[in-house]
């Protein structure tokens, strides 16, 4: 077995997102189809035998204790593992976006140190070590295209008749970026989306409802409005992804979008088949 790898985290849009209602709790109902995309963070894994977890930034800097970090260090604490490892992390996926590129890197470093220390962990028992990290961990996790409700644990894998077909994507990041909290806090967010079905879904995967958090997200960051405008005026159906400032639209062949703003990062995409690691573990 090689000591060391370089493995892919990719993001993931919103293909809708509903608020279906509200927890005592506090915690929102909700939901989304979380699709797969071929926008990713590349991890670089080289083991060591003392124990410790080091990080190099290849291009972004992090916080000390990002999700990378703390995900191996509650595998090792998990499993009583006494390798360590040096992470290396070379930032593509954007954040504040609502594309969970941070908990795709804490999934992506889960499947690669259950490899690389040889632990043999299925897939729920990682996605039980992951929850705490990040609700969206599991679901990287998972490895398919999903329907998600609930506060975001349910998970149903979008295969066989629900499968996504292949399609293209611009995904919009303004410079601005938005906190996700600040959405949830507003009184005015709409709560109560009636609940819809998998059926009604598969209809028209790509243009069915909407983001309850947009209207919200537009008040509290105009870049985003700005984002959905430049595209919409195009001819494209766009909406927002996640609680982030992202925005997204699918593509044709033919699109042009030479004229964006120079401070966006406006990025084609593909859908993926399937996450690039789920062959790494049993149980997807």
């Amino acid at each position: 077995m090689q000591a060391l790898y370089d493995v892919p985290a990719p993001a993931k849009l919103n293909l809708f997102l509903h608020i279906t209602g509200r927890r005592n709790d506090g915690y929102h109902l909700l939901q989304s189809v979380f699709m797969l995309i071929d926008w990713s963070d590349t991890l670089h894994f080289e083991l060591r035998q003392d124990g410790h977890i080091s990080r190099e930034d290849l291009n972004t800097p992090l916080p000390e204790h990002d999700l990378i970090v703390r995900a191996a260090k509650a595998l090792q604490r998990a499993t009583g593992c006494t390798l360590g490892v040096h992470i290396g992390i070379h930032k593509s996926i954007p954040t504040q976006a609502g594309m969970g590129g941070g908990s795709s890197d804490a999934a992506s470093t889960l499947l690669a140190l259950n490899r690389l220390w040889r632990l043999n962990l299925d897939r729920a028992t990682l996605s039980r070590i992951g929850l705490p990290l990040g609700a969206d961990v599991p679901f990287f996790l998972g490895g398919h295209h999903a329907w998600v409700e609930g506060i975001g644990e349910q998970i149903t894998p979008l295969t066989g008749e629900y499968a996504l077909p292949s399609a293209q994507f611009v995904v919009v990041k303004p410079a601005a970026g938005l906190e996700t909290p600040a959405i949830f806090a507003a009184p005015h967010l709409k709560r109560d989306s009636a609940n819809a079905t998998m059926a009604q879904f598969r209809s028209s995967p790509y243009a069915f409802g909407h983001n309850d958090l947009q209207p919200v997200a537009e008040s509290l960051c105009p870049d985003i409005k700005k984002a959905l405008s430049w595209l919409n005026l195009q001819g494209l159906n766009a909406r927002m992804t996640g609680s982030g400032s992202a925005v997204f639209a699918q593509l044709s062949h033919a699109d042009n979008l030479a004229d964006a703003p120079s401070t966006w990062q406006v990025k084609k995409c593909e859908n993926l088949k399937i996450h690039p690691l789920s062959s790494w573990i049993s149980g997807i």
